[in-house]
């Protein structure tokens, strides 16, 4: 079994479900950690074709959702990333950049596959932008819990969080989920019950980098916060 395989059933005896990359080199709305992570990937080539045989595996632990940017999409071709994702056992495909203009088509070509279409909403879209951001989304609804790229490690306004959140739920049935500066297990207890879920990247993509067989303990750390009395309580 490869390490990569290993470090998957690793990870997936404390997650619920997986969020894989698909590389590519100008992620303008990741930081350091997960940008490096990325160049490597592309240096080794097919990019594709890794993220395809890592979702195929990760979708027997858990349910799976790939997460990219519209340049792959766009170069790939639409509906040959979405079938390819699709025939891999991928639940959805998050395109973090979507364009508008190119909204209607993906959501067109990820329905027909099969796959759901979270969307990504940042914080500072509009009261009267926001039903058509929403609008063709499916699975859930991404509120970033920090306006900086992934990896940020400061604070976070969990008051403006809660109250995004809240919005997005007035304009939408969907469930909102969080990521993007959720750096400790103790912020994720903060976090987590002004949302759905939590989702976290950065900190088990650095173990996978620095300290591979550490990336399970990681994960354990978050989900063991997230299920501590004081991410039960009542959202906000």
């Amino acid at each position: 079994m490869s390490a990569e395989r290993r470090h998957l059933d690793q990870l997936a005896q404390a997650a619920d479900l997986f969020e894989v990359g698909l590389a590519t080199e100008d992620a303008v709305l990741d930081g350091p950690v997960i940008q490096a992570a990325y160049h490597r990937a592309l240096r080794r080539g097919s990019a594709l074709g890794a993220a395809v045989r890592t979702v195929e595996h990760a979708a027997g632990l858990r349910p799976t959702v790939v997460m990219t940017y519209w340049e792959p999409v766009h170069r790939h071709g639409p509906e040959h990333l979405a079938r390819l994702f699709a025939d891999a056992g991928a639940a959805g495909v998050m395109v973090v950049d979507l364009p508008a203009r190119h909204a209607a088509r993906w959501h067109d070509t990820a329905r027909e596959a099969g796959l759901r279409t979270p969307r990504l909403i940042p914080r500072t879209t509009t009261d009267t932008s926001l039903p058509a951001a929403v609008a063709d989304a499916s699975g859930w609804l991404y509120a970033p819990a920090s306006t900086a790229p992934t990896g940020y490690q400061g604070q976070l306004d969990i008051p403006a969080l809660g109250h995004f959140t809240r919005r997005l739920r007035s304009a939408s049935p969907l469930p909102v989920v969080s990521g993007v500066g959720i750096s400790t297990p103790a912020l994720a207890a903060r976090v987590a019950p002004v949302v759905d879920a939590v989702v976290i990247g950065t900190p088990i993509v650095r173990a996978l980098a620095t300290a591979p067989g550490r990336a399970g303990e990681v994960a354990a750390s978050f989900a063991q916060a997230l299920h501590t009395p004081a991410s039960l309580e009542t959202r906000a």
